[in-house]
């Protein structure tokens, strides 16, 4: 079986290539990816390369195929397998397998470290270990790429999960946000900010009372509203506001005069700024925590926090990276029965536009980059269809299709593409 995919060779070192994979062993799987979402950890690890701690050490003899967040359909499955997979299967993958021996111990993942599966290939094959650990996981939903960001999803599930809360006196500490509390999201417009207001709202189990949103952008603050509106967050019992604290003489007591002084609860930081983080810090409710969820590129990244707030106030911060199992599980079930995460998406494109999407993308505006891995296309903002689509009917329909369902990629526009579009 031959694959295209874009390997990893060192820092900076991308390239699309063709090859043969080998014949499956009686433990693995083969499969064909359909759509892989870019993130911005791929940018890190093509940084970094080998300095980063998901790649091997040997990668410019041993290229890894990057990506991360990906899904597709089982082709053929390894007799061990056979009576819990089958092909035809839809799936995901959790890559934060936490497997002792993979190519970089217990951080190797899918999409930075393995030789022949990453979610930038047409086809690859599913290792032992992300079965063994329970790490592929079946979707029944519609379309391919609610499952390919149910990733992302599940980093945002596995914060609000990580939070904890303590009662003075006591040393037990009580998991998760506070029901009915007061939630802060701080630089929250971005793709995964906009996964975390979606999961907050419609979650069932726990929900906050009040959900400030934040960001110094408009434009984008106006775009999350439209798709997360506080009238539909009102539906579900939460009163949901979105502020650019540029307009703010003091966004420190502007953000706490919206709680009536008492502070915020739950916090969540969405971009490794410090002053961010010092504006989280000082919003704290007693007893709050705060979440820095934003993954610094310097490892040398530090901020200020109140330790006098810390002893009396029982403030504390915790960080998450990554999503486990039972978040990925979650977010696949949410996506099974109607979550649709189809507002993170602002771009599509085919596997030759991931060389030049992944290197460059801190600098492209909007959400996530979705790319269809067997297809020839360049990275194309959705909002550039209409126009686009004077000249390409492919791009017509495509417009139609989301003009349709209020601007968003959707999938009747996913089907019409992978039925259409150049094959790569």
């Amino acid at each position: 079986m031959k694959t295209k995919a874009i390997r990893l060779y060192g820092k900076e070192d991308l390239r699309m290539e063709e090859f043969d994979l080998p014949t499956i062993k009686d433990d693995e799987i083969l499969a064909h990816v359909i759509c892989d979402s870019i993130c911005m950890s791929s940018y890190k690890a093509t940084k970094q390369g080998t300095v980063h701690k998901r790649v091997p050490n040997d990668v410019s003899e041993n290229p890894v195929i990057i990506g991360h967040e990906f899904s597709g359909e089982i082709i053929e499955v390894g007799a061990k397998w056979k009576g819990q997979f089958q092909p035809g299967m839809k799936f995901s993958i959790q890559p934060a397998i936490n497997y002792e021996d993979g190519p970089v111990g217990i951080l190797s993942a899918p999409g930075y470290s393995y030789k022949h599966i990453g979610g930038d290939a047409t086809y690859i094959i599913i290792p032992n270990e992300v079965m063994a650990k329970n790490c592929l996981l079946p979707y029944t939903g519609p379309g391919f790429y609610p499952a390919a960001l149910a990733e992302p999803l599940s980093c945002v599930i596995g914060a609000m999960h990580a939070n904890y809360h303590t009662t003075p006196g006591s040393y037990i500490h009580q998991m998760e946000i506070v029901e009915g509390g007061n939630m802060a999201v701080l630089a929250g417009v971005g793709p995964m900010g906009l996964a975390a207001i979606n999961y907050a709202i419609h979650r069932t189990d726990r929900k906050p009372g009040l959900m400030v949103v934040t960001d110094i952008d408009q434009t984008r603050l106006d775009r999350a509203a439209s798709l997360f509106s506080p009238e539909e967050a009102a539906k579900n019992g939460i009163t949901l506001k979105y502020i650019n604290t540029k307009n703010f003489e003091n966004p420190v007591q502007g953000l706490l005069d919206l709680t009536n002084g008492k502070g915020y609860n739950d916090i969540f930081v969405f971009a490794p700024v410090p002053s961010v983080i010092e504006q989280g810090d000082a919003i704290l409710a007693f007893d709050g925590c705060l979440n820095f969820f934003a993954g610094p590129s310097n490892a040398d990244f530090k901020s200020s926090f109140n330790f006098y707030n810390v002893h009396y106030n029982y403030t504390h911060i915790v960080g998450t990276s990554g999503g486990n199992n039972d978040d990925m599980e979650e977010a696949l079930a949410m996506m099974s029965v109607g979550l649709d995460p189809a507002g993170l998406v602002t771009h599509i494109g085919g596997l030759d536009a991931v060389i030049e999407t992944t290197k460059h993308l801190p600098e492209i505006p909007g959400g996530k980059k979705l790319i269809y891995t067997n297809v020839a296309m360049p990275l194309t903002s959705l909002a550039d269809f209409a126009e686009l689509g004077k000249t390409n009917p492919l791009f017509a329909q495509l417009d139609k299709l989301v003009s349709q369902n209020n601007g968003l990629w959707n999938v009747d526009a996913e089907k019409y593409l992978l039925e259409h579009a150049n094959k790569i």
